[in-house]
């Protein structure tokens, strides 16, 4: 399973996140499991230097998030953190209400993709059991 950390936007106007995996629950002629396809509308990359924090913000769409190096430290405004590592993937919905702020840890720089999805489409997210 791939990790996967959902950060949405509750009834309270708060960012909120679960754990969780993207979910791997088909096979191909191979024998390699994968997730369903969910329409995506771009992809682009970014890269954010040793030190980099963005203050309080919400994501301007809703996207997937894949770190490709690069430790986080996420915030929401109820003091709640996570940590994305490499390898990780965010599923960013809170894109209304008082949003989250991130700071890079350790000396990496933060590599990734973001992949703007198409309106309603379905990713195959699965939350951990508590």
């Amino acid at each position: 399973m791939i990790r996967c950390i959902r950060l949405w936007t509750g009834e309270d106007n708060n960012s909120y996140f679960e754990e969780g995996v993207i979910d791997l629950n088909l096979k191909n002629n191979r024998g390699d499991e994968l997730s369903s396809a969910f329409t995506a509308q771009t992809i682009s990359f970014q890269e954010t230097s040793e030190g980099g924090k963005y203050d309080w913000h919400n994501d301007p769409v809703r996207q997937i998030v894949i770190t490709l190096t690069g430790t986080l430290d996420f915030v929401t405004r109820n003091n709640e953190h996570f940590t994305i590592n490499p390898g990780d993937i965010l599923l960013a919905e809170d894109s209304t209400g008082t949003g989250h702020s991130w700071k890079l840890i350790g000396s990496a720089p933060w590599k990734r993709a973001y992949i703007i999805l198409a309106p309603g489409a379905a990713v195959a997210f699965k939350a951990n059991k508590a």
